[in-house]
């Protein structure tokens, strides 16, 4: 498993680990966001998004559970947290393909739903107003994706 750790302690930041994150995108990545209310879940997946070259409002779909976006890839955004309680089949396995890229907040509550080799990240905020942004990994792929982004943002 791979592990890295980001800091953020200016919006700037976030937009930086974002679209990073998102430049790297080829298609068929799924990446999970957990952390409290507050967090900055949807405010990071907004940067992501932009990095992804989707125009226009990103945000929440809290009450929609899924969003569909354009850009250089499909992108869909989902926000599960509506589903704490629920196993029902939403037909998961079409926003998980090839061509698109998927972004899930709240995603504990659909984990036997979730693709094996993915990108997880948990954001929490510190004491002192800084963003912690842990992410994990176990497939090959995404470590090597992680590890240049890593690279990339200790160079900035």
């Amino acid at each position: 498993m791979t592990m890295h750790q980001f800091i953020w302690t200016t919006l700037e930041d976030t937009t930086s680990h974002a679209q990073a994150l998102a430049l790297r995108m080829q298609g068929g990545e799924v990446i999970t966001l957990e952390g409290d209310l507050g967090a900055g879940k949807t405010t990071w997946t907004k940067f992501f998004a932009a990095g992804l070259g989707v125009e226009g409002n990103v945000n929440s779909p809290t009450f929609t559970i899924v969003k569909e976006y354009e850009g250089r890839l499909p992108f869909y955004h989902m926000d599960v947290y509506r589903l704490a309680d629920s196993e029902e089949d939403l037909g998961w396995d079409d926003y998980f393909d090839e061509q698109a890229v998927s972004v899930v907040e709240w995603a504990q509550f659909i984990d036997y739903a979730l693709p094996d080799d993915r990108i997880e990240m948990t954001i929490r905020l510190s004491d002192n107003g800084e963003r912690i942004c842990t992410m994990t990994t176990t497939s090959e792929r995404y470590q090597q994706v992680l590890e240049e982004m890593a690279h990339d943002l200790a160079r900035d």
